[in-house]
């Protein structure tokens, strides 16, 4: 094959491969729209946001003293709350039993040992303990390297 006929099989197989990547990318979006949900705030509704900390995830409404952090987040991360005047926000365990530092972290504590278990490999067996860190609950306990642990 020489000049346009060469051409004109090379556009053929351009025009496949952008309509196969066009079906590819329908598929995708439907399945992703499937989890998608619609959620639109108004100005001054007020909103839950999720924070992750270093270990578990929970959703914390943001107080006054939390203002370094910024005020513009993915709706997703952002939850409804429907406003109720017996409900008092409080701060919860993270700004009562941790400190922020300058970089809004803080440190995260052991609290107690809530499980173990050994993961055997072929030449070793490595032991895990699950750890109930401060500022969370038991069920938000982490598995960690046992070893790792009784270092800290």
């Amino acid at each position: 094959m020489v000049g346009p006929e060469l051409i004109q099989e090379t556009v053929d197989k351009v025009d496949m491969i952008k309509e196969r990547l066009k079906t590819a990318q329908d598929r995708q979006k439907s399945w992703a729209d499937l989890k998608r949900r619609p959620v639109e705030f108004e100005v001054g509704e007020k909103a839950y946001v999720k924070v992750s900390p270093m270990k578990g995830v929970m959703r914390i409404a943001l107080p006054p003293d939390m203002s370094r952090i910024h005020n513009v987040f993915h709706v997703s991360q952002l939850r409804k709350y429907i406003s109720d005047p017996s409900h008092i926000l409080e701060a919860g365990p993270l700004l009562v039993e941790g400190k922020l530092n300058e970089e809004l972290k803080y440190e995260e504590i052991p609290i107690r040992i809530v499980g173990n278990k050994d993961q055997v490999l072929r030449r070793r067996t490595i032991s895990y303990v699950k750890v109930q860190w401060s500022n969370h609950n038991e069920k938000e306990a982490t598995w960690e390297l046992e070893e790792k642990m009784r270092e800290q």
